[in-house]
């Protein structure tokens, strides 16, 4: 009788997969000075723009409020720094909202 000589074969081992190489983070797509959270200027304050409206840079309205804001929050979204900055006027609020220090919105 003859012996089953069959030898197992084995499956050869799964190539190992690449992980995606990480995407380095985007660089600031913006320019100039910018608030830091306590409401002064990272740089010297730039004196171009004449009225606060969209565009501007963050300095610049302080610049042209005169004052210190009275609170800033700074922060990372989807489009890049993104600044909330508030002013507290005798009987309103004033809220700013700055993407990559670009006034981009107004809430009175």
């Amino acid at each position: 009788m003859a012996a089953c000589t069959a030898t197992p074969t084995l499956a050869p081992e799964p190539t190992p997969v690449a992980a995606p190489a990480a995407r380095p983070a985007p660089a600031p797509t913006f320019s100039g000075p910018v608030l830091n959270g306590d409401g002064t200027c990272s740089g010297a304050v730039p004196t171009g723009a004449a009225n606060i409206e969209p565009g501007i840079g963050e300095c610049d309205l302080v610049r042209l409020k005169g004052k210190p804001p009275t609170d800033v929050l700074v922060g990372e979204g989807r489009s890049g720094r993104e600044v909330q900055v508030l002013y507290t006027e005798p009987g309103a609020k004033e809220l700013y909202f700055f993407v990559n220090n670009r006034l981009d919105r107004i809430v009175k």
